[in-house]
């Protein structure tokens, strides 16, 4: 039986939308209701060159239900061709249209001679989430728009160091386009070619490159694997999937060893490499030694309830180079069956032999139940979303917003990604701990 989802904490597939909003030049068409179109708009979030709050609709209403919807998809992309200034057209499906049958493959395949590329991806949002639509998308932006002839013919050799850069969805991850730009340094830093699409001064130029790529890195537990899969079957493109967010020292300086083991770039720089960020890293850890160890303003142990990719990378991070234990670790993005025992294992894969519960979760109730009846002998540090600040009130908790909803932290490029990413996450934590001293 159907359940409800109470504080949900990812949105449908269609809401995906965001990963082509997140592309310059890339524009989605929504075949779906107005209110669909409405609702899912709440990152504020684009490419930069429109606002979130346009681009185009069906606007199916009963009419469409009745009669079909096929007609008003077509002259909607026909009036889109018309008046905006796109690159790229998206059309995507949501749920009313996928479920009376409007076929919207053979309607875009009406545009394959249109002067701007009009492509498709069905995302109903009953077969998944964002995460997995994010998915579905670029899998359709690689096998539709890379196999334009113009593209195609263009493949040619590949370019010595030049590796497709995957992090997450946009926009669900708060972090996303402040975490890529970081990874994206590092991987410079150690002499490779980052190519991304995302975000300002990437989009199609870079997407028409990913055919030429040396290696493509994927870095997420699950969410992006699929279509990150397509390229390394259709151009031979090798896949490196690293399934942790690399925050601070420990895990950022496995993460270079992996792509250098990986890519065979020169060790010796990756090295020294390592040797500068980690020397800068501890550095600042020792100027303020005296407060993070300091258990008066901060306790031993916490909590996190949020998507994979943070669970992994925050409980890895506090772990593995804070010293802190988790009490329980809750993951509340829907993730696959197929890749939960792996998340698990990975989670678990700690220093000095801790271990952690890992439940699969997207009940927001539940979750804050046993959050309740844990003990964490002494004040309980929360990371999560924002459902979890009133629970944070309740317990007298410390609490840190790290991940979808976000409503009340406004992050432009901040990022919590790398060797300077674990500071700023410590910024975070120690400044929720430190407001509730008494002076």
């Amino acid at each position: 039986m159907a359940k409800i989802l109470d504080q949900p904490r990812y949105k449908c597939a269609l809401a995906a939308m965001q990963t082509v909003q997140a592309i310059p030049g890339a524009i989605p068409i929504l075949h779906s209701g107005p209110g669909c179109a409405a609702k899912l708009n709440d990152n504020n979030g684009t490419s930069g060159r429109y606002s979130p709050n346009i681009f185009p609709c069906t606007s199916i209403s009963e009419k469409e239900v009745v009669f079909g919807g096929s007609n008003k998809l077509r002259s909607t992309i026909e009036n889109a061709l018309k008046v905006i200034d796109a690159d790229l057209f998206v059309v995507l499906s949501g749920c009313t249209g996928e479920i009376i049958g409007d076929d919207i493959e053979e309607v875009t395949g009406n545009f394959a001679d249109a002067d701007k590329p009009v492509i498709w991806a069905k995302t109903p949002g009953f077969k998944g989430n964002n995460y997995v639509g994010h998915d579905w998308i670029l899998k359709s932006i690689f096998q539709q728009y890379l196999e334009r002839d113009e593209i195609a013919a263009d493949e040619g050799e590949k370019e010595k160091g030049l590796v497709n850069l995957f992090v997450a969805p946009p926009q669900q991850d708060p972090y996303w386009l402040g975490n890529l730009r970081e990874i994206e340094s590092l991987l410079s830093a150690i002499g490779l070619k980052p190519n991304t699409i995302f975000g300002f001064g990437r989009g199609l130029d870079n997407l028409k490159k990913i055919p030429q790529a040396e290696f493509t890195i994927l870095i997420s537990p699950w969410a992006g694997l699929d279509s990150a899969k397509y390229l390394e079957r259709r151009y031979s493109i090798p896949l490196l999937q690293y399934p942790v967010l690399p925050i601070g020292a420990t895990e950022t300086t496995k993460f270079l060893r992996a792509v250098q083991e990986f890519t065979g770039v020169d060790k010796n720089l990756v090295e020294k490499v390592i040797t500068e960020k980690e020397a800068e890293f501890y550095y600042y850890i020792e100027r303020f030694a005296d407060t993070l160890l300091e258990t008066r303003i901060l306790g031993k142990r916490f909590t996190v309830a949020s998507d994979s990719q943070y669970a992994i990378a925050v409980t890895k991070f506090l772990v593995n180079d804070m010293g802190l234990f988790p009490e329980k670790v809750f993951i509340t993005d829907d993730a696959p069956k197929s890749f939960q025992q792996k998340i698990t294992d990975e989670l678990n894969n700690l220093n000095y032999g801790i271990t952690t519960p890992v439940q699969f979760t997207t009940d927001g109730h539940d979750i804050h139940e046993q959050i309740k009846a844990a003990d964490f002998a002494g004040t309980p540090l929360i990371l999560g979303s924002n459902w979890e600040k009133k629970l944070a009130v309740e317990l007298g908790a410390h609490f840190v917003n790290v991940s979808y909803p976000m409503l009340e932290k406004l992050v432009i490029n901040d990022h919590i990604a790398g060797y300077s990413g674990g500071l700023h996450l410590l910024e975070q934590i120690f400044t929720a701990a430190m407001s509730k001293l008494k002076l």
